[in-house]
């Protein structure tokens, strides 16, 4: 489950056993991707399944199994199920047959904890419909009224009703992507992409975030050229075309901060991403602690997909070669992908380097950077960390730094 980082919004359902979460996921997917059963603890490890909801759009329902599994494999199976809150946005608790206690409450006090917005249903109506009781405890433990339902007889206008009842649960945040670059640009500027094709480029494509940014330029009526770091210096000499901004690769910062001229802006894609995604002025915090490292200080990187390692790859190679040469510290290093577990714990680490986050959802990232911010580590990401150690991080956040401290999305 934890593998899986598709950029969408995340919607949970939780429970307990055969209290219909299955039922409800295949209703809401309008197919059988789960399987159905009278039989508590059918379902063991998370279902994920994509859905278009109207009014939000693509979506990944994820249904877990049940809260109050027990035994040792139901032990594991529950660990999986809290597992999963570290992908979610957006949370549906199914209770049934009025059953409201502990289990639920652990599962509120949880949503709380990573701030998940959340729906209570108490299903199963046409068995047992919700008596006073119940409901007033769930107004008392949750400050929700829970919504009646079944999923075993709902109609067009009772799954509605539930629709939009999501609709208006879920971050806007979530489903609502800001424009990387619409509040720095104006229609018809040229940004200049430098975008080098060496080993660690994928065959035949370019990568995610230089395809978004690509498609946010054109989106906001503005021309994006696209070249390789060589043929900068080539492109601006003799085509005497000024670009209003400039987004390079991190690992090829130096060259850019050489070719283009200073009073033409100039940024990174992974730093771009960080004032998208990432905890912007916390990474502004957190990046000059660099120069604080002490020898045997452990650095854990942070990389939000799974990809082939290649023999200079940017986060387990460049970076802890960069920052070795700019500290001159003997320091260690620890390279997390996906949004598998830790191998140790967070305060272990001096510092926390967390990549762009392109395969991810804002939350999800949020979620991976919290313990270490609970903790008071300080926390960077890879575009800031490069630009730092090679002097040019005035430079490389200044455009987005001037936008975000006049908007309230990003105070």
């Amino acid at each position: 489950m934890t593998k899986g980082k598709e950029n969408k919004p995340h919607i949970g359902i939780f429970g307990r056993r055969n209290f219909g979460k299955s039922s409800l996921i295949n209703l809401l997917a309008g197919q059988d991707i789960a399987i159905v059963s009278d039989i508590a603890g059918t379902t063991t490890d998370p279902v994920k399944k994509s859905v278009e909801v109207h009014g939000i759009g693509p979506v990944i329902f994820v249904d877990t199994a049940g809260i109050d599994d027990t035994g040792e494999l139901g032990a594991l199976r529950v660990s999986k199920t809290l597992k999963s809150l570290d992908v979610i946005d957006m949370a549906i608790l199914v209770i049934a047959e009025n059953y409201f206690g502990h289990f639920e409450e652990q599962l509120i006090d949880k949503f709380n904890f990573y701030e998940i917005p959340y729906i209570v249903i108490h299903n199963k109506s046409d068995i047992q419909t919700i008596n006073k009781n119940t409901a007033d405890t769930v107004f008392q433990k949750a400050q929700k009224t829970a919504i009646s339902f079944c999923s075993r007889t709902a109609g067009s206008i009772e799954v509605e009703e539930l629709v939009k009842a999501i609709r208006e649960t879920m971050p806007a945040t979530a489903w609502k992507k800001p424009s990387l670059l619409g509040d720095l640009l104006n229609y018809g500027d040229i940004v200049l992409l430098i975008t080098p094709i060496d080993i660690e480029a994928p065959e035949g494509r370019m990568i995610l975030p230089q395809v978004q940014a690509i498609r946010d330029i054109l989106d906001n009526d503005c021309v994006a050229i696209v070249l390789k770091e060589r043929e900068v210096d080539q492109f601006l000499k003799h085509t005497h075309i000024k670009p209003k901004l400039a987004i390079t690769d991190s690992q090829v910062f130096l060259k850019a901060d050489a070719s283009i001229p200073k009073d033409i802006a100039l940024t990174s894609f992974s730093i771009m991403l960080a004032r998208q995604k990432g905890d912007f002025f916390r990474y502004i915090e957190g990046t000059p602690k660099i120069s604080e490292l002490k020898d045997n200080d452990r650095v854990l990187v942070l990389e939000s997909c799974t990809h082939h390692v290649s023999c200079d790859d940017i986060g387990r190679v460049k970076i802890p070669r960069w920052i070795g040469n700019f500290t001159g510290k003997n320091l260690h290093y620890d390279t997390v992908a996906g949004l598998d577990q830790l191998p140790r714990a967070i305060d272990e680490y001096a510092l926390v380097i967390q990549c762009g986050g392109c395969m991810i959802t804002k939350k999800q990232l949020h979620n991976r950077l919290k313990p270490a911010i609970d903790k008071n580590i300080p926390v960077t990401n890879y575009g800031m960390a490069i630009a730092y150690v090679q002097g040019i991080f005035e430079r490389a956040v200044a455009p987005f730094l001037k936008s975000a401290l006049k908007s309230d999305n990003y105070l």
